[in-house]
């Protein structure tokens, strides 16, 4: 991985869905990279260091989590508690990428902590223009907090 560019914590359990965004970040000329994680139990374990995802050379703590809220294992809503509850990636921005437009959702995901909720477009250049905007926002715009010193990050 290059360790020079920010990195995106994709989590996505749809495997058309990881490669779209992958294409669209390609297309846009993002300056981050993504790391996919096809579960919510992966990705806490990324944001952990847990396991494989220990050496933090090849798996760099994440600038931002993309995070989709129907997943096995952990859903969404458990990921994002996990990590409001978390003292070292409380302060992690966390965008929900979802195909739920449904209110319910998004009220919840705002009370637990998310910064941002975007549905899912429904067409490429649609999602090229998002991953423009999230990088642009996200990775250029906004101020963020320094991260915490490393703790234990049991989960």
């Amino acid at each position: 991985m290059d360790a020079i560019r920010p990195i995106v914590l994709h989590a996505e359990d749809d495997p058309n869905d990881i490669a779209l965004m992958k294409h669209a970040c390609l297309a846009a000329k993002t300056s981050f990279q993504l790391q996919p994680a096809t579960d919510g139990e992966k990705a806490i374990h990324y944001l952990s260091g847990v396991g494989i995802f220990g050496n933090r050379n090849l798996y760099p703590p994440a600038s931002l989590v993309l995070l989709d809220l129907k997943m096995p294992r952990r859903g969404g809503f458990e990921v994002l508690q996990w990590i409001r509850n978390n003292p070292v990636l409380k302060c992690l921005p966390v965008v929900i990428l979802t195909s739920s437009r449904h209110d319910v959702d998004v009220r919840r995901a705002y009370e637990l902590g998310a910064n941002s909720y975007l549905v899912k477009p429904v067409n490429f250049e649609a999602l090229v223009n998002m991953a423009r905007v999230v990088d642009l926002y996200w990775m250029t715009l906004v101020e963020k907090p320094a991260p915490e010193p490393q703790l234990s990050m049991a989960y």
